[in-house]
């Protein structure tokens, strides 16, 4: 198959644990060419398919300097999306409104007939934190809203909560205000912007300290293991982005119900790839952008996650077809 990935910016990627170098170098394994651009590659005129300046590239093998491409110039290969076996959509948040236009090109690209992991509208119909307001079974006491007052009857009620921005990532923006209630008015006119900004609010959920469980589901199938990311310090992020740990675990039976739950209907809706975030028993987010762990998880646990995800590509192309 010929791959493309839609990423960041390769010369930004660390190798040592980035998911999408760990599914590039499985493709390569398994016979697969490789494509990469960035989504300001991308590229729409009438009468012509979307198009993306792309790199074939090839993987050196070489830590420092991991890659190698044919094209030197940005401009050299301009190339249909098309024409390409899958389109794998890896651009990291922020979910912002230009992360939304990219989708919008990359679903007309599916409309000419491009295949597109994930599915572009579904990345857009499931924002990753409001995503688990379909599923208020599996989640703790949540509050989504723009308003100061019902923030603050929130942390009346709960006294123990975690305030967090919608279009955040990697722990960004994350705060936790205890029962004195210490710079609450303060964190919550930095997160909404004067009542411009959604918030969402959580009661602090104490089995952070056991670690945020990454559960990985690929085409609706659950992978066996979770990566727990356990806080460091007085850090109340578990994210590996804000010095978390990760400690592989196999599900428990609470994990499995919640992703047997949900990742047949996800998986349904065009998300090939999910990441459920979940603290104990509660589910708190649902990554659908470009979930990460792959490295971590089969490196700890020897389950290869990254030929899971390339079966479930390559069956979901001869699906297509």
């Amino acid at each position: 198959m010929k791959l493309l990935f839609v990423a960041d910016a390769l010369e930004s990627f660390k190798i040592y644990k980035d998911t999408t170098f760990a599914m590039m170098r499985e493709a390569v394994n398994r016979g697969h060419s490789l494509s990469a651009c960035e989504p300001k590659d991308l590229m729409w005129q009438r009468g012509q398919p979307v198009t993306a300046y792309v790199r074939d590239i090839t993987l050196t093998g070489d830590p420092h300097h991991w890659f190698s491409a044919v094209q030197t110039a940005p401009h050299e290969r301009p190339q249909a999306l098309k024409d390409f076996d899958a389109v794998v959509m890896r651009k990291d948040p922020p979910f912002d409104s230009e992360y939304v236009y990219t989708t919008h090109l990359l679903e007309q690209a599916q409309r000419e007939g491009a295949k597109v992991f994930n599915h572009p509208r579904a990345l857009r119909d499931h924002p990753e934190k409001l995503a688990i307001l379909e599923w208020p079974q599996f989640t703790g006491p949540t509050l989504v809203t723009r308003d100061a007052q019902d923030i603050k009857r929130f942390h009346a009620e709960h006294r123990d909560i975690i305030l967090k921005p919608l279009d955040g990532m990697g722990g960004m923006g994350i705060f936790r205000v205890k029962e004195d209630g210490l710079n609450l008015g303060s964190i919550i006119e930095t997160l909404n912007q004067g009542g411009a900004q959604t918030v969402m609010v959580q009661q602090f959920l104490p089995a952070i300290a056991q670690g945020d469980k990454r559960i990985l589901v690929i085409d609706g199938q659950v992978v066996p293991y979770c990566l727990a990311r356990i806080p460091q310090g007085n850090e109340v992020r578990g994210n590996l982005a804000a010095g978390g740990k990760g400690v592989a675990q196999a599900l428990s039976p609470r994990d499995l119900e919640i992703a047997q739950t949900i990742g047949p209907v996800l998986a349904q809706r065009g998300l090939l790839l999910i990441g459920l975030d979940v603290i104990g028993d509660c589910l708190t987010e649902i990554n659908v952008t470009s979930p990460t762990c792959f490295q971590e998880i089969t490196a700890q646990t020897g389950f290869d996650v990254a030929a899971m995800f390339l079966q479930a590509l390559e069956a979901a192309h001869v699906r297509s077809h």
